[in-house]
């Protein structure tokens, strides 16, 4: 087994191990499409690893040329159909076809022209080159900026331009009289040493992609609050942090906000009863908060947060009191017609430079004295809240 034929065998056991692995994260990934297609392309351009085997040791030499290089081009141009469902650049399937069918057709003329000269290399590697400049393209250009993504795009810019590289290495160094002879060069060598690094960098990085939507996934779903459909306490903790992180030199608001009597509506109307009430004000806060900043989380049994980045405290009382008006009159359709929600609010400000923990402690400790004096009402706390006389009742 010479180098080539043992590169050929490296490529081939990759591509599969790439597309058995594409196939298992489609099971978990939000990109299952996605992943599908890149599986499918891996196996399809394993298949010109045995191709090239076929073409140097049978007599079938031009078939198994040809199919070496459809099976390649075939693979690719399904990796870039799938970049371009992950990223939001659909491909012409239709059109997909007719170029692989019509690039395979100018191999098959080409397939007698003398091998290393510029017609016979350039017009073999350029319809490779076109298909990952294509999905470079895709990458480069859609709406995804993470660091992941423009790596992504700048490897598939270097392999799509390695081709026109191959094609003119072939020209100097020669790639054989014959398709036959091509797995004994020293071109082959290096062309199938070289595709097995930028095939694994380009496998390993499109699944990094994928990883770490999935991650990102089920960060969400571990923040996530399933019965209302909020940030739990630790998704709005994590959300308040990053939104103070974003702008630390302005003050905040916090609402902190308890369903009345929960526990009185769990012993009369089960906690099926308890769980409807908990969905509908989860649904409120939901829509009451229109500004995409605001960040909302159930932190307790009945208990939920509201956290009003670059907001003063009059903004926040204003909408508190919507809150309080629009808790009031919720319905549902399952509870008897006359059963009413309402809720207490404690509100908090949270100065520029200030600690989170202390607003959300007077915001508490207001919520507390809401509950204290008659619930249904939403109550303030001033700066140096909690000493006596600082709450404020607002009607």
């Amino acid at each position: 087994m010479n180098g080539a034929t043992f590169f050929l065998a490296v490529n081939f056991i990759i591509a599969i191990s790439f597309s058995l692995v594409f196939a298992v994260v489609s099971t978990r990934s939000r990109s299952r499409s996605a992943a599908l297609w890149f599986a499918a392309g891996f196996a399809v351009a394993s298949l010109s690893a045995i191709c090239e085997l076929l073409v140097a040791y049978t007599a079938l030499t031009r078939f198994w040329a040809i199919g070496a290089f459809a099976t390649v081009l075939g693979g690719m141009i399904l990796l870039r159909i799938g970049i371009g469902d992950l990223y939001g650049r659909k491909s012409n399937l239709p059109f997909a076809i007719c170029f692989l069918v019509a690039c395979t057709i100018l191999d098959v003329l080409i397939y007698n022209l003398p091998r290393g000269t510029v017609l016979h290399a350039f017009s073999y590697q350029t319809p490779f080159a076109l298909v990952v400049l294509a999905s470079a393209f895709a990458v480069l250009s859609s709406a995804r900026r993470l660091a992941i993504d423009r790596a992504l795009g700048g490897l598939l810019l270097v392999t799509g331009l390695h081709f026109f590289g191959k094609a003119g290495m072939a020209v100097l160094a020669g790639a054989g009289t014959t398709a036959k002879d091509y797995i004994h060069t020293n071109y082959a060598l290096i062309s199938q040493s070289s595709t097995a690094v930028l095939m694994v960098a380009v496998g390993l990085t499109l699944l990094s992609v994928l990883v770490l939507e999935i991650m990102a996934d089920e960060r969400s779903n571990s923040e996530q609050d399933a019965l209302s459909g909020l940030a739990n306490r630790r998704g709005f903790e994590n959300g308040v942090k990053a939104a103070i992180s974003m702008a630390p030199n302005v003050r905040h608001a916090v609402i902190i906000c308890d369903l009345d009597h929960f526990k009185s509506i769990n012993d009369t109307y089960g906690h099926h009863g308890g769980d409807l009430v908990i969905r509908a004000f989860g649904e409120l806060l939901k829509t009451s908060a229109t500004k995409t900043t605001t960040i909302v989380g159930r932190i307790g049994g009945e208990e939920f947060g509201v956290f009003m980045p670059n907001t003063t405290i009059e903004t926040a009382l204003i909408f508190a009191q919507a809150l309080r008006a629009g808790t009031m009159g919720i319905r549902i359709s399952a509870l008897p017609p006359s059963f009413t929600v309402t809720a207490s609010f404690g509100v908090a400000e949270l100065a520029a430079g200030g600690e989170l923990a202390d607003a959300m402690r007077n915001a508490d400790a207001a919520l507390y004295e809401a509950k204290r004096t008659g619930r249904n009402c939403v109550k303030q706390a001033h700066p140096g809240f909690p000493p006596s006389g600082s709450i404020r009742v607002v009607k």
